[in-house]
């Protein structure tokens, strides 16, 4: 049942990213701008020939086959991986995302984008759920070291092997430990 629904949730993405890439397509003439919350947000058309942040060149057939590469591996790590629910939510939305975006690469040569913030370069639906989706991973990857490093951490009030050994009358008084060599015991 999760796998049916991670897989709608993907087909989500790629169905809302592809309605609204063909909405503003077909209503704005590209680098066409409009306003729709003065200083904070702009609908502006951009064709986008390049990568990530105008990166990586212009070739479509490169740029797809480098997507699809990194999506292949993502899925292999993924599902080695034995993901608790955020990765598979995650990894539904890098998918879904990483889909629309392939899409528009090989039908047009280029990614329609139009979310416009001014602060940062223009974006689209499936942008955005890859966005969240790595979000989502690296909150958790956070979340599991912490928890991790919380299990390989000792104890505060758990008795820690400094090498010394103690006798039965030392255990009871408290002490520092020695900072620097030890010397030797006679005992």
């Amino acid at each position: 049942m999760r796998g049916a629904a991670l897989a709608l949730l993907a087909l989500v993405i790629i169905v809302v990213d592809h309605l609204t890439k063909a909405w503003v397509a077909t209503h704005f003439l590209p680098g066409e701008s409009r306003i729709v919350i003065p200083h904070v947000l702009y609908l502006t058309y951009v064709q986008n020939y390049h990568g990530a942040f105008g990166l990586f060149g212009t070739h479509p057939l490169l740029l797809t086959a480098a997507a699809s590469a990194v999506l292949i591996g993502f899925y292999l790590w993924y599902r080695k991986e034995g993901a608790a629910t955020v990765v598979h939510i995650a990894f539904a939305l890098i998918f879904g995302g990483a889909v629309g975006n392939i899409i528009d690469r090989l039908r047009f040569g280029y990614v329609h984008d139009f979310i416009d913030l001014r602060f940062w370069p223009v974006f689209n639906v499936a942008d955005s759920a890859i966005t969240i989706g790595v979000v989502m991973l690296l909150g958790q990857m956070l979340v599991r070291e912490k928890h991790h490093g919380a299990a390989r951490a000792p104890h505060p009030a758990a008795p820690q092997d400094t090498g010394i050994a103690a006798t039965a009358a030392d255990a009871w008084i408290p002490h520092e430990q020695p900072t620097g060599p030890v010397a030797p015991s006679d005992e």
